[in-house]
């Protein structure tokens, strides 16, 4: 299966940023990883979440990609949620223990609500 293209979007206010990650998180990913953080630190956002709800692969460098960039974060006092991972990619983030270091969400509207300081009674939140 070929490799789908990897591009961002970053948008967001000082409070919450959040990546779109759109195609496969791979080696290919590393330069458009680096700069939607880059474009997140800009924003000076006090935290980042990242929604994979349109990314289907992720590899090894994928994984590593993103530690780097969960290292950044911590570097900057940054804080790192995710959503929109499927049950497979829960468990390699649990495997892992990357889900040790940002928590998980089922959507961009759980993450958000949490980062309102609204309690998410649905079970949104992993």
């Amino acid at each position: 299966m070929p490799a789908i293209p990897f591009r961002t979007e970053v948008r967001g206010t000082p409070e919450l940023a959040t990546i779109e990650l759109h195609g496969d998180i791979n080696v290919a990913a590393e330069a458009g990883l680096h700069a939607a953080y880059a474009d997140v630190a800009a924003l000076d956002a006090g935290a980042v979440l990242l929604d994979f709800t349109d990314t289907e692969y992720i590899n090894s460098t994928g994984i590593a990609l993103i530690v780097r960039l969960l290292a950044d974060a911590r570097r900057d006092r940054r804080e790192v949620r995710a959503c929109g991972l499927s049950p497979h990619y829960v468990e390699i983030f649990q495997i892992t223990r990357l889900s040790d270091y940002m928590q998980i969400f089922d959507d961009q509207a759980s993450a958000s609500a949490r980062a309102a300081g609204v309690a998410v009674s649905t079970g949104g939140e992993r």
